[in-house]
């Protein structure tokens, strides 16, 4: 159990710290600056300020019981740490009193209480729950590294059965609008990325028309023992992409080349793309189509779908406006 004098994850109500410590020592402490008021109303320890876990506890004894964490913060809580998770979201029942404020979301849905669980010691949205209204509203690349990473922490014999839940919950979800487009980032999903920047650039790579290609596919020699991992690869056609991200790769780019011309040997067309290029696509999306094209395989009439490019809308769930 995570707890400090100030309570669950070093978050309380003022009122209740008034109740417990009195109204002179929540002052002197709040004069001291050891305690914080992230919210009016709601007390942290100062040097857990940043948190996600104590900004969510904030936010949780602010709202009052009927409140529950959901979105990018949830997905935090049950493990999934590939979307940043503050501001705090919280989803609370329609007609709640609480509203939007710098730092935390607030959104109204229905059906908390069926959705509802412990994690943590706080009440966050089911993964499945999350996943699904992340599918559905949010960046199609943020939901799809969460449901990537998602299926990563969950036995390799049971993923399928995993996403055939999601999938129904998508079908029977009673907003329709963003289910279509949910389903779609659902399909690309692997759980074989390795990091958040992997499944970024798989959306990149799907959403501009392409083929969804293997996610860190296993080359593997005569004897079956593997000679290459790549990042991205049509092994029908020989192509691959290998994405060098900065932090990963740096001060290996000698390894990297070597492994890079090894794989050309083999008789492999091979497209190294940069971070940068997850913003600016279109040179490896040049790259790419030439590669396919080289392979016979013409790709010239590919429908980009551009929805990472397309302004982000506001969540399907109602979001509730701080009042001025």
């Amino acid at each position: 159990m995570d707890t400090s004098p100030l309570g669950l994850h070093g978050a309380m109500s003022r009122q209740d710290a008034i109740i417990r410590f009195g109204a002179q020592e929540v002052r002197r402490m709040q004069e001291s600056g050891r305690w914080q008021a992230p919210w009016s109303g709601v007390l942290v320890d100062a040097d857990r300020l940043t948190d996600p876990l104590t900004r969510a506890s904030a936010a949780l004894a602010l709202a009052g019981p009927d409140a529950v964490l959901g979105g990018p913060t949830a997905a935090y809580v049950h493990g999934c740490r590939s979307v940043e998770p503050l501001p705090v979201h919280l989803v609370v029942p329609y007609g709640h009193w609480l509203r939007s404020r710098p730092g935390l979301d607030v959104h109204n849905g229905r059906f908390l209480d069926t959705d509802r669980e412990t994690q943590n010691e706080l009440a966050v949205l089911s993964l499945e729950r999350v996943l699904t209204d992340m599918l559905c509203r949010a960046r199609p690349s943020d939901a799809l590294a969460v449901v990537d990473e998602a299926l990563a922490m969950t036995d390799p014999d049971r993923r399928e059965a995993f996403r055939a839940v999601i999938a129904r919950r998508l079908e029977r979800r009673r907003d329709p609008r963003g289910t279509r487009r949910g389903a779609r980032i659902l399909g690309v999903a692997t759980g074989r990325a390795e990091s958040p920047a992997e499944s970024w650039f798989l959306w990149r790579i799907v959403d501009c028309g392409f083929p969804t290609p293997e996610v860190n596919w296993s080359l593997r020699g005569p004897d079956g023992r593997e000679i290459r991992r790549l990042d991205y690869a049509w092994p029908e056609l020989r192509i691959a992409v290998e994405y060098n991200g900065y932090a990963v790769h740096k001060g290996r780019e000698a390894e990297d080349a070597a492994r890079i011309d090894d794989l050309r040997r083999r008789g492999w067309i091979v497209i190294v793309v940069e971070a940068e290029d997850l913003a600016r696509p279109g040179r490896f999306e040049t790259a790419l189509e030439q590669a396919f094209q080289q392979r016979g395989v013409d790709v010239s009439r590919r429908t980009p779908r551009s929805l990472e490019g397309r302004r982000h809308r506001e969540p399907r769930e109602r979001r509730v406006r701080a009042s001025r």
